[in-house]
């Protein structure tokens, strides 16, 4: 059977066309799509499982994304040639397009599903990360899955007064601005990016202009989904359930609903009261967990026998929970820690907490706190990336542990989660633009978060912009954060926007927005929901109040630490760069390496050389200022070059009948002519100078006969001498 193909267009304001097919690959799929721009295209397919998985406390959706060499005409490097586990980059588009997805299921949708998007081509005029939602979303919206879409990803950059729509990698070199929005037709879903200290008014002013372009790719969805069951309103139907399995079916469904809601009232008859006394009690975490926990036991125990409902308890208790906060913060504008709406949670903060590192603190809010670590080092430490289509080195970057004591669990260390990779990769953006890179170190950043109760990541940033303080690093300005969260009234639409947001308040609410900045403007974000979409008006409000927040920390940040300190740590190392000619490069290299390596021992340093504008770069690295300054000499003595009417210390390495060879650095040796030794007329050489004599010299140049340098003696004094 020929493929047929089902094809949308998306006209974009530069001229590109962006595309949308289905029909033609991977036809086996619930949902296949392909989405195309320029010569980047991007397949994705979806799979839903045969029969429903009960008793899941959230959707079964699991997103592969993966970027093929093949696409970009690269061949795996490294022994194996063939792709291996996923990069960062590929880690973080997967996040990108669950978040995107996820808010849009219902509830009860308990069917596994496998979105899996690939690139199949690409060139470096279009980023593939943002085109991933898209794809994704039109794969969901043409299978058999209900979700309340279609929705969409741009990315959106501003260089001087314009916006750019879905840019190339050249065009975000210029770009202070870097942002990708998701949505629907009528409300923003996501909203994540990096900005260098752009004002809330530009913020919006982005978002709405993103989501013109998201509408825009929506009606194509649209368009391309009502052809496509069009088309397949001719294929044949599935045989219908016969009477009893519906029945049967209809009967268990019923059932089961029933004896849920009887359940439900039930343990709110029994507990409800007891419940909504531990969370109005201002407890610490552990406690009030511990607390909650006894009584889910006890229901556990009171409904032992009841088999079909037993599973679904946690469900049932979880919806009974969230209940009772969201009413305890609606009717009494109070929350679980006692805090008003708008107030902050108390915080504690300190510096040079670790004296043998490069510099550290660390930052506590309420019960969360985050020990950030900086380590300084060489070129040699940059972090280099090499995947599919991004070759970058990064002179900065950002590692955020969360270890499973932080909440107070045990469980198997596996490496790092995408959890983590996501978190450190916004605390990095937060901090990266405010790093006036006139430093010649690569700085590492590793924060380790040692206690968890909600915004972790925005400790992080507050954390790590107080260790790069101490260790001396010169910031343009500190740099706070601060996790905003969104408790919606389904009955009344009303909506309550809670500053700095606790674990229980981020996993009952409605939306996580974490917004990172200085007193001048906003550097980095994040937002995600769980609901099917937020209002400009909502969003505005979040941002302006996000930035009282911002300044409230900066503030206390500075009490600890008000300036950067003018000097690094001893245990920092000390760099040293120069530049030498290119030719002399090999000369202090030394054969096979020999001489450098002896420098590097001898002097407890780490030296690079590399070629850089028709010069020789050459970097030292040592923690010792005295071997440091050896290191120095000896590589100075190597590529010596002397200046012409310049004065030197020689000494006399041979005596010849026509003059003297003397040495005025270690890889340097000029003639004393014996006519330039003195204005008087000498009869023996000898008689003047011996060998080993330190005698005073100017360079003259060279002989054009000899090659050699050419030096005197005599022009240092008057011919009356």
């Amino acid at each position: 059977m020929i493929p047929e193909l089902i094809k949308e267009n998306i006209f974009l304001e530069d001229g590109r066309v962006l595309s949308i097919e289905t029909g033609e690959l991977a036809r086996k799929a619930n949902g296949s799509v392909v989405v195309r721009l320029g010569n980047t295209s991007l397949l994705a397919t979806v799979v839903i499982s045969k029969e429903d998985k009960e008793y899941f406390q959230f959707i079964p959706l699991t997103i592969s994304y993966r970027e093929k060499y093949s696409a970009c005409g690269k061949i795996p490097g490294g022994y194996i040639k063939r792709e291996g586990r996923p990069s960062d980059e590929e880690i973080l588009t997967m996040r990108l397009v669950d978040r995107l997805l996820r808010p849009l299921f219902k509830d009860n949708y308990y069917n596994e599903i496998q979105i899996i998007i690939s690139l199949l081509s690409y060139e470096m005029y279009v980023f593939p990360d943002v085109l991933a939602g898209l794809v994704a979303s039109t794969a969901v919206s043409i299978s058999e899955i209900d979700l309340k879409g279609p929705v969409s990803t741009v990315r959106i950059i501003r260089i001087n007064d314009a916006f750019i729509i879905n840019p190339g990698i050249e065009e975000m070199k210029n770009s202070y601005l870097d942002l990708i929005v998701g949505g629907s037709k009528n409300y923003i879903i996501l909203v994540e990016g990096e900005m260098r200290e752009i004002s809330e008014i530009e913020m919006m002013e982005a978002i709405v202009k993103a989501h013109k372009h998201i509408q825009l790719q929506i009606e194509a969805q649209t368009s391309l989904v009502t052809k496509t069951k069009n088309k397949n309103k001719n294929k044949k139907k599935k045989k219908k359930r016969d009477n009893i399995e519906f029945y049967n079916y209809y009967y268990k469904y019923i059932y089961f609903n029933l004896n849920v809601f009887y359940i439900k009232e039930k343990i709110k008859f029994l507990y409800y009261e007891d419940i909504y006394y531990i969370y109005k009690s201002c407890l610490f975490k552990q406690k009030r967990s511990k607390k909650i926990e006894n009584i889910l036991k006890k229901i556990k125990f009171h409904f032992y026998n009841e088999s079909i409902v037993i599973n679904n308890i946690d469900i049932i208790f979880d919806e009974i929970k969230k209940e009772i906060i969201k009413n305890i913060i609606f009717k009494e504008n109070n929350r679980l820690d006692g805090r008003s709406l708008d107030d902050l949670r108390k915080i504690w903060s300190q510096v040079d907490c670790l004296p043998g590192v490069h510099g550290s603190a660390i930052f506590t809010r309420g019960e969360t706190q985050a020990l950030s670590t900086i380590t300084l080092g060489s070129s040699l430490d940059i972090n280099q990336i090499d995947n599919a289509i991004i070759r970058a080195k990064q002179r900065f970057y950002l590692h955020y542990n969360f270890p499973p004591f932080s909440t107070g669990e045990m469980k198997l260390l596996k490496g790092v989660s995408r959890r983590e990779i996501g978190h450190g990769n916004l605390a990095q953006r937060a901090l990266k633009k405010i790093i006036p890179f006139v430093t010649p170190y690569t700085i590492r950043v590793v924060s380790d978060v040692l206690e968890s109760n909600g915004s972790s990541s925005m400790a992080t940033v507050c954390a790590s912009t107080l260790a790069l303080m101490d260790s001396g690093i010169t910031l343009k300005r500190p740099v706070s954060g601060i996790s905003m969260g969104l408790i919606m009234n389904y009955l009344t639409g009303e909506a309550i926007i809670l500053s700095d947001i606790l674990g229980d308040e981020d996993y009952i609410g409605d939306m996580d927005f974490k917004i990172t900045g200085t007193e001048y403007g906003i550097t980095a974000c994040q937002m995600d929901i769980k609901i099917s979409g937020i209002t400009y008006d909502v969003l505005s409000n979040t941002i302006f109040k996000a930035k009282k927040g911002l300044l409230f920390l900066i503030k206390n940040m500075l009490r600890t630490l008000s300036f950067t300190r003018k000097s690094l740590k001893i245990t920092a190392p000390k760099i040293y760069t120069f530049y030498i000619p290119i030719k002399w490069i090999g000369a202090v290299i030394g054969s096979g390496g020999q001489i450098i390596q002896i420098i590097q021992l001898y002097t407890e340093t780490i030296i690079k050389i590399k070629e850089k504008n028709g010069l020789g770069v050459i970097e030292i690295l040592g923690t010792n200022e005295t071997k440091l300054k050896i290191a120095i000499l000896k590589i100075k003595n190597i590529t010596f070059v002397p200046k012409v009417g310049t004065i030197y210390k020689a000494k006399v390495k041979n005596i010849k009948r026509f003059g003297v060879f003397v040495k005025i650095s270690k890889s340097v040796e000029g003639l004393l002519h014996r006519s330039e030794m003195s204005w008087k007329r000498l009869t023996k050489v000898e008689s003047f100078i011996r060998k080993g004599d330190i005698i005073s010299v100017k360079y003259l140049g060279k002989y054009k006969k000899f090659g050699k340098i050419k030096l005197s003696h005599k022009i240092l004094f008057s011919r009356d001498f």
